[in-house]
């Protein structure tokens, strides 16, 4: 097999060891590094990782501790659903300017808090800290202390200073800021009890994901943190098992509670038949109860019976093109490949945002000789790697949206959720507003493009038979 070089200009300089070609190179890939000046890269802010983890959390005050255009960044950030209050999506801000930079932001923080709570009576308030307050030196945790006695409801500082490293760095705070709410709330252990971890609810993915779980016999103590509930979190430390979807978010905080409270977890993921199941035949078998795992069959064998047909179909349309895969979590890029995969389609880029090095080690052990694996890549490389792979198709997240879609490449934007944003056309005309919308119901099933949809809809698929295999991709 002749497996093609990259072009010597494909890679920005100073970026070469955070790329690879399976069969080719035999460095390990460089990663969780600052990201490269200048390169535009697609990772977000420490602040912006915390927000992520602890937005869904919807019976909480969430204040941003700084001026208020981190408050608009992360307004509604990835509109994570709530089966009741909604008080996360409301956005609220200390607004520092510059007197405050100047004198401090201490007292602005205590006022409104203080004007907050009373009027909005949360179950917890997380207060934010951004760029500037690490700059400036105010006490955040100190404000809280006091706020927290005087209302007493837990006030939780996220030390989320933007400048102390990347979006992961951000995963951590948040996940440090949630230990001060795990095990507030005393209670007996729950039978079969489990936590489902890394799952934000972006579309109503967690209650698909947590009816599964009852109809096997398993009872949910919490969804940390889509659709989450203070309380909920505050009683985690009930759980007997806890289930990890997106391993760089909340492992931190999964490997605390395994230290302090000796539950175990696993990591899991809920993209695709093929990791829906087995993430459900893992809790099933943990627990060892015959009736449950006889449970798990049966709802495994039903919803898969479900879909076989359609996937049938769609691989007859699709096997044979060729896939790329640019996302922020890597174990999304492990289970798109399984997906990929079962349709008959060639993987020639797979990447990730905040991949570590046991990810990029497995990423290349299931990637055929060719692939080429991307480490915090950027718009520029992404499209030079596309062109001279010949993908047809390219899945990433929101911040990749537009330019595949207007080089004419058919592309689909996957969120937490498996939720897919297609293009209505892939040629270089369309409108970037403009498009076709598969998202998860409240409740249903595999067929209904639920967690674990592996389909295409039918714009998808004609503009994908349509692309013949080649790509109308401009060298930038």
């Amino acid at each position: 097999m002749i497996i093609r070089s990259l072009a010597e200009d494909t890679i920005l300089s100073g970026r070469e060891r955070q790329v690879l070609t399976v069969g080719r190179d035999s460095h390990d890939i460089h990663c969780e590094a600052p990201s490269k000046a200048g390169a535009v890269s697609q990772r977000a802010c420490v602040f912006c990782g915390s927000r992520v983890v602890l937005y869904p959390i919807a019976d909480a005050l969430h204040l941003i501790h700084g001026p208020v255009g981190c408050a608009a960044y992360t307004w509604d950030i990835r509109g994570a659903l709530s089966s009741g209050p909604e008080l996360h999506r409301l956005s609220f801000c200390t607004d520092l300017k510059e007197k405050e930079v100047i004198f401090g932001g201490m007292e602005k923080l205590e006022k409104t808090l203080n004007e907050l709570i009373p009027h909005y009576t949360p179950k917890a308030a997380f207060v934010y800290a951004t760029c500037i307050v690490g700059i400036i030196g105010d006490d955040v945790a100190a404000v809280c202390r006091k706020i927290e006695a005087l209302h007493g409801i837990p006030v939780i500082p996220v030390h989320s200073e933007g400048f102390k490293g990347t979006k992961k760095d951000g995963y951590r705070a948040a996940c440090t800021a949630l230990e001060r709410l795990v095990g507030s709330h005393e209670g007996a252990p729950v039978e079969k009890g489990i936590n489902i971890m890394g799952e934000f609810n972006l579309a109503g993915e967690a209650w698909i994901i947590t009816e599964y779980y009852r109809r096997m016999g398993i009872n949910i103590v919490s969804v940390m943190t889509g659709d989450g509930r203070v309380d909920e979190v505050s009683r985690a430390h009930l759980a007997g098992l806890n289930l990890v979807q997106c391993s760089g978010s909340l492992t931190p905080l999964a490997q605390a509670m395994e230290e302090r409270y000796g539950i175990p977890f696993r990591r899991v993921s809920y993209f695709g038949i093929e990791d829906t199941a087995a993430a459900l035949y893992e809790a099933a078998d943990f627990f060892g109860d015959s009736r449950i795992k006889r449970r798990t069959a049966e709802l495994v064998a039903e919803e898969v019976a479900k879909v076989e047909t359609e996937i049938a179909a769609i691989r007859e349309e699709v096997q044979g093109k060729r896939a790329a895969i640019y996302v922020g979590g890597a174990f999304k890029a492990f289970s798109l490949i399984k997906i990929l995969r079962r349709l008959g389609m060639e993987v020639v880029l797979a990447g990730s945002q905040t991949g570590g090095p046991d990810d990029y080690e497995r990423l290349t052990k299931m990637c055929p000789p060719g692939t080429v694996i991307v480490d915090d890549s950027n718009p520029l490389e992404l499209c030079r790697i596309l062109m001279e792979t010949g993908a047809d198709l390219f899945i990433g997240g929101v911040k990749e949206r537009p330019w595949p879609t207007s080089s004419g490449l058919v592309s689909a934007t996957i969120t937490m959720n498996g939720r897919f944003l297609w293009p209505v056309s892939s040629e270089p005309s369309i409108s970037p507003g403009k498009w076709r919308t598969r998202s998860t119901p409240r409740s249903g099933d595999l067929s209904e493009g639920g967690a674990c949809n592996e389909g295409f809809d039918d714009q998808s698929l004609q503009a994908l038979r349509s692309h013949g295999g080649g790509n109308r991709l401009q060298r930038f």
